[in-house]
């Protein structure tokens, strides 16, 4: 164990941060829902917006936890490999897209009941993550947070092995990790508390971060 829980993780990444602290042009994204409270407490003492990262895979027909690509609410997608870049394959990702569109919404209502979104362009997005294993799905978020022309993406995480961070490092401007591990099996494995965050809890901890 390394942390106690992720708001004792996020209290250690915060101090990574500090030059980011009151900056105008910045702004967190929180991959819920464990990452939200990651982002409420970097949030708070970094004294920046909170918003969420709202991404889904799409994965392969007959294997639907292979994801072969991913999508956004705003309808972007990327593709993970060359081999589903195909006029058939295309087909496929874009049927899925649409039709992943209605929960990204509602998902999308939950934390913006007014309808209004924010607005990435030019900003210095910082994304966080409760850890991160293969890196993937990060990726992913990264690839599809892009297209709305941030000036810098930041990734910040309390855990992850090595060779991934150094990976991310290849698909963001900055990697800020506090921990990385020699041995890595599972992020839960360095908390003594990584319970489930539920719903309720995210939402809550949203909303109160950008009173």
């Amino acid at each position: 164990m390394f942390f106690e829980d992720r708001f004792h993780a996020a209290e250690l990444l915060a101090d990574r941060l500090t030059r980011y602290k009151d900056r105008p042009d910045a702004i967190i994204l929180a991959i819920p829902r464990g990452a939200l409270q990651i982002g409420y407490i970097l949030a708070r003492k970094l004294n920046l917006p909170l918003d969420v990262v709202l991404t889904k895979k799409i994965g392969s027909p007959g294997n639907p936890e292979f994801a072969i690509a991913a999508t956004s609410r705003q309808g972007d997608v990327v593709i993970r490999d060359e081999v589903f870049k195909t006029p058939e394959w295309q087909a496929y990702i874009k049927e899925q897209a649409e039709l992943l569109k209605p929960e990204l919404d509602k998902k999308f209502l939950q934390y913006h009941p007014s309808g209004e979104s924010t607005e990435l362009k030019d900003k210095t997005v910082i994304i966080v993550d409760d850890g991160v294993a293969t890196g993937n799905t990060l990726i992913s978020a990264i690839e599809l947070i892009k297209k709305q022309d941030p000036a810098k993406i930041v990734i910040a995480l309390p855990v992850g092995p090595a060779d991934t961070i150094k990976r991310l490092k290849d698909f963001a401007d900055e990697v800020v990790c506090v921990h990385q591990p020699a041995e890595f099996r599972a992020i839960g494995q360095f908390y003594g508390n990584f319970e489930q965050v539920e719903d309720k809890q995210a939402l809550e901890l949203f909303n109160e971060a950008n009173k």
